[in-house]
């Protein structure tokens, strides 16, 4: 069952090229850091603009840096069934434990065409899918119904919850009988979210302090949710910081601060305004990050 911290990893670029140097420094010190499992090329991970080549490099890199040392779940979406089967197919040949799988962005199809588009790519592969529910992106809702049909697929493992409603894990737990792993998609609500039932975020802050966000997920998964109150609490101003401007310049700009990697972006993505880039420093150092 995937849990914990899973950090939706940054794809590093030099120049506009992929750095594969820092992409590799990156999965090394996540490892180091207790960080979970990781999510290449998501949507944090700049997949819009990343070219097919790019996509499948940057799978192939990572699975072999962590080397089975924690899960890979690999971003595989499309609202193309054609194309997310192929990155799934190459994803599960290069050793990725899963599969992240957004869908219906521009196409927009009604619950029964989500339910065939995930059943597909279910069909396709023999690795565990983890259902991607972000409707301010995606337009579309995958819907508690919906999620619960697709739950009994055997190879739908969980959901990615990106919708902010904190009330969807309460509902759809009462629809699914089997080992199921609800994942938030929204770091300020993640100890929320696992009040009711989660067991771990696939999170945007843990690029930059993901000894933190591990350690508020190992909180609530024992059951101390004060000191994984009192910590979010801590993170709350970085949390918020990473979402000022359009991600992932907030996280890359953070990153580039600890000499990981630079802060350089694909377009449509712009460099951040002066005044969010001092926001993120005083998140950090209120948190000894810097």
């Amino acid at each position: 069952m995937f849990h914990g911290s899973i950090v939706a990893l940054i794809t590093p670029f030099r120049a506009g090229k992929l750095d594969e140097e820092a992409l590799l420094r990156l999965v090394e010190w996540h490892v180091e850091q207790g960080t979970h499992g990781i999510v290449p090329v998501g949507t944090t991970g700049e997949s819009p603009t990343l070219t097919h080549d790019e996509h499948c490099r940057v799978v192939e890199l990572v699975v072999q840096q962590v080397a089975g040392r924690i899960p890979v779940i690999a971003g595989a979406g499309s609202n193309n069934p054609v194309e997310a089967i192929e990155y799934t197919l190459y994803a599960e040949r290069v050793g990725a434990d899963a599969t992240l799988h957004v869908a219906g962005y521009y196409n927009r199809p009604n619950q029964e065409g989500l339910y065939h588009h995930f059943k597909a790519l279910h069909d396709a592969t023999a690795k565990p899918i983890i259902l991607y529910n972000i409707p301010p992106r995606a337009v579309v809702d995958l819907q508690p119904a919906t999620i619960a049909r697709l739950a009994q697929l055997p190879r739908i493992a969980g959901v990615k919850d990106a919708t902010g409603d904190l009330a969807r894990p309460l509902a759809e737990r009462q629809l699914i009988n089997k080992p199921f792993a609800w994942l938030s998609g929204e770091d300020g609500t993640a100890v929320a979210y696992n009040i009711g039932g989660g067991q771990g975020c696939i999170s945007v802050t843990a690029n930059v302090a993901p000894k933190l966000v591990a350690e508020v997920q190992n909180l609530t998964l024992a059951g101390q949710w004060q000191e994984a109150r009192e910590l979010q609490d801590k993170l709350i101003p970085l949390h918020q910081a990473m979402f000022l401007e359009p991600s992932p310049a907030g996280a890359k700009y953070a990153t580039s601060l600890l000499g990981l990697c630079s802060d350089e972006c694909r377009l449509p993505v712009m460099p951040l305004a002066e005044a969010t880039r001092e926001r993120i420093r005083s998140a950090m150092q209120q948190l000894n990050l810097l």
